[in-house]
């Protein structure tokens, strides 16, 4: 990592730089996979015939007492291949990050290994039971396919939650908050911002744990994990499920030291969420997170525009409507 701050940027060249970043890319346009299938689907009669919403972390399935979240993660395949440890590690990781999300708690993974290479595949397998062991859910089961042509990996979760946190539910006037854990540091070549592999296991569980008691005591309904399209590509996925628009001062957003803000805006950090709350819960929602050492900032305001700008020093502009 350098050891100078990376010199000031311009909006508008930061705007350029941000449309261009692969994983902003793939998140912006992600709905076009399924949107062929509709908004929504419907559960069997014999399951209730709940209709389940497309389009969050998890499928939310309500149950008697509850809801049943379930969600997968496919890795790719040239990080599977690069860094073998650290996918596996990652799977697991990610997926236990997207129950707690939706203010849920994991219960248990599942993956699907397809085996090009055995030695890599003990890699594999050796960072996902270190992820499994660390964030306190087992891997029960899955699939392996033997003679692959290729070594690739997906990692499914199930969990558990009394209230949920979604993507639907932010509301104009609610204040928008980041929560980062800045603890880490850049993984390899990669924009990943790793603050687990080296963090006690009841760190990683006590800091997750906020999530799910801001859902039960209603202090937040509306809420996202930073994914691989970084702070930028999630903002946009949770203002479009939930039809609303938001002015985003950039200069607000917790960032480390030394690393460029465009590149930190698309990366993925492994504890990293994104929640719109009601303004008079704002600040004590923040304070959750300060209280354990994690850094979290309100960072705009939803609004009812359905466009997404940006405020960076001075400059203000229009990055994406919806």
């Amino acid at each position: 990592m350098p050891d100078t701050a990376p010199p000031p940027i311009q909006l508008r060249e930061l705007e350029d730089r941000l449309r261009s970043s692969p994983g902003l890319r793939q998140k912006a346009t992600i709905k076009a996979a399924y949107e062929f299938v509709g908004e929504s689907v419907k559960l069997p009669d014999i399951f209730g015939g709940a209709a389940v919403r497309l389009g969050d972390d998890c499928a939310a399935l309500q149950t008697a007492d509850g809801w049943l979240l379930f969600a997968m993660e496919g890795l790719i395949e040239g990080f599977v291949n690069d860094a073998p440890w650290f996918a596996g590690y990652s799977a697991v990781m990610v997926n236990v990050s997207d129950i707690y999300a939706m203010g849920g708690r994991p219960m248990a993974v599942t993956n699907a290994l397809w085996l090009g290479s055995e030695a890599k595949a003990k890699e594999i397998w050796t960072g996902m039971l270190a992820a499994s062991q660390a964030y306190g859910v087992p891997i029960v089961g899955g699939h392996t396919a033997h003679g692959s042509k290729r070594t690739n990996l997906a990692v499914s979760v199930l969990g558990r939650a009394n209230r949920l946190l979604t993507t639907f539910d932010a509301k104009p006037g609610d204040r928008l908050l980041v929560a980062v854990d800045l603890r880490g540091e850049l993984f390899n070549n990669y924009p990943f911002w790793n603050a687990s592999t080296r963090a006690p296991a009841h760190q990683l569980r006590d800091d997750l744990e906020i999530l799910p008691a801001l859902a039960e005591q209603g202090l937040c309904c509306a809420a996202r994990d930073i994914s691989m399209g970084g702070i930028v590509g999630t903002l946009i996925m949770l203002l479009e499920n939930s039809a609303v628009g938001a002015l985003i001062d950039l200069e607000a957003i917790p960032q480390p030291d030394q690393i460029p803000l465009d590149l930190w805006l698309t990366c993925f950090p492994s504890f990293g969420y994104i929640l719109s709350v009601p303004e008079h819960s704002a600040e004590k929602v923040r304070n959750r997170f300060l209280a354990r050492d994690l850094h979290c900032e309100a960072v705009g305001t939803v609004n009812a525009e359905r466009v997404l700008d940006f405020r960076l020093g001075s400059e203000q502009g229009r990055f994406w409507k919806f």
